[in-house]
């Protein structure tokens, strides 16, 4: 028999690739944190002798989740200015607490809280925007989760840097620490258009180029930043970044909610990554992300919570519905974005917008055992027709039981391998208590 360190029998596996596929009684075989099997359990259990064996008889085994969006250490601002205008938000609460709160600390602690959410709802990989990467990364690279970390560029101050520049050359210097980095990766972070001069978006691009570094950027959120953009540059904003040659494949657009036709050809034409965020959209009323009409022009569409201060969670599975069911609502068609496609979405392509659909996104030989088991016992979920809408339009991201990144386990039961739940909550509590001294709002 052939040793190997992990067999996982489930009694639905849904690799993703292909789509739509559901194996029943099957079992993915793991070793040195790669997959190298997916078979029937009897034939597993003839061929492999594992060093530990999961029997997941009522569980769909998935990908590993991938938040194709998200500020992790917003999550010490959850709750912190709610019902309100993108703009309102940001001016007037948001980036004066960011002032008065941030630092390496801060992002440290709600790194932490941010990364155990995710892991226990599911999610093994993160494309992260915000200050102070260097302190997010250990605590990732810790509690064992993949993280792909930018820090913002902006034009004007804050606790991290002075100007452009400064943003620039601290962005740089991350990178070359986590350069060969297995689990932690660096990519550039221009804020958006109405925040980024045009030199900043030239150089960003360069840099991109000669490092091979992804970018991730808020690009059309709403109705008003494209009207402020035409009425300052005399242009849309994605034509402006198209003139300046920032459009390609290697970049992950924000929100995308504000889109005509020939946009949306124009991001296919040059392979742009959308990152979908639509409870965030929804709670801002920035708008609708034309999902259906990228999806049939071929635009990789992912998924991403945004941060928990406008989110209010960074569930990636309630994501996923509602992502499902707003596309069917904002096309008419409830055929769109349907049950296999959001999965895919919150997987395969949340990989790609990370670079890693190489590596992670499907259970595939060869991959990484990034995986998720969910447990399909809760009588809400009696009975199973279909694992896959199950996934998509039933489960809760309560239901999910294991989590393994790179093979090894991070989630058994719902609890998340290397958290001290006692003293996660007194330091979020504590930071609260900040908050409210600095703001006046309280928690």
């Amino acid at each position: 028999m052939e040793r190997i360190d992990a067999l996982i029998h489930a009694r639905h596996v849904v690799p993703v690739v292909p789509r739509g596929v559901v194996l029943s009684e099957h079992a993915v075989a793991i070793h040195r944190g790669r997959i190298v099997g997916i078979l029937p359990s009897a034939d597993a259990r003839a061929r492999y002798e594992a060093d530990s064996e999961h029997e997941l008889d009522r569980h769909a085994l998935i990908p590993g989740l991938v938040n194709a969006h998200c500020h992790a250490a917003m999550t010490l601002l959850r709750g912190i200015a709610d019902d309100l205008p993108l703009m309102t938000w940001l001016q007037e609460h948001i980036w004066p607490a960011e002032g008065a709160l941030v630092s390496a600390e801060f992002v440290a602690d709600g790194a932490e809280l941010a990364a155990a959410e995710m892991l226990a709802g599911g999610v093994t990989a993160v494309n992260d925007q915000y200050f102070f990467p260097e302190a997010a990364a250990p605590v990732f690279r810790r509690l064992g989760m993949r993280a792909s970390l930018g820090a913002p560029v902006l034009e004007f101050p804050t606790p991290y840097a002075r100007d452009a520049s400064e943003y620039l050359a601290r962005s740089l210097a991350f990178a070359d620490a986590v350069r060969g980095d297995d689990m932690i990766l660096a990519s550039f972070a221009p804020h958006a258009p109405y925040t980024v001069s045009d030199d900043s978006f030239r150089r960003i691009r360069t840099y991109a180029d000669q490092l091979g570094l992804r970018i991730q950027c808020h690009i059309h959120e709403t109705a008003h930043e494209v009207e402020e953009a035409r009425r300052l540059h005399n242009e849309r904003p994605l034509a402006r970044l198209e003139r300046l040659g920032f459009l390609g494949p290697d970049l992950t657009a924000v929100h995308m909610t504000q889109l005509t036709p020939a946009e949306i050809e124009r991001v296919a034409r040059h392979g742009v990554v959308v990152a979908h965020c639509p409870e965030s959209n929804l709670k801002l009323a920035s708008g609708f992300c034309p999902v259906g009409a990228l999806l049939e022009a071929g635009v990789t569409v992912s998924i991403g919570t945004d941060g928990a201060a406008s989110n209010n969670d960074l569930d990636l599975l309630g994501e996923l519905r509602t992502a499902a069911l707003l596309a069917k609502g904002v096309g008419g068609n409830a055929a769109l974005m349907d049950a296999a496609t959001a999965l895919e979405c919150a997987t395969l392509a949340g990989a790609r917008a990370i670079g890693l659909e190489d590596r992670i996104g499907s259970i595939e030989i060869g991959k990484v055992a990034d995986l998720v088991a969910i447990d399909f016992g809760r009588i809400g979920l009696a009975p199973v027709y279909s694992p896959v809408s199950h996934i998509a339009y039933a489960a809760s991201r309560h239901d999910v039981s294991h989590v393994w990144v790179d093979g090894r386990l991070r989630v058994e039961h719902g609890l998340v391998a290397g958290i001290d739940y006692d003293r996660l909550r007194a330091t979020a509590a504590r930071w609260a208590l900040r908050a409210e001294a600095a703001t006046g709002q309280r928690a």
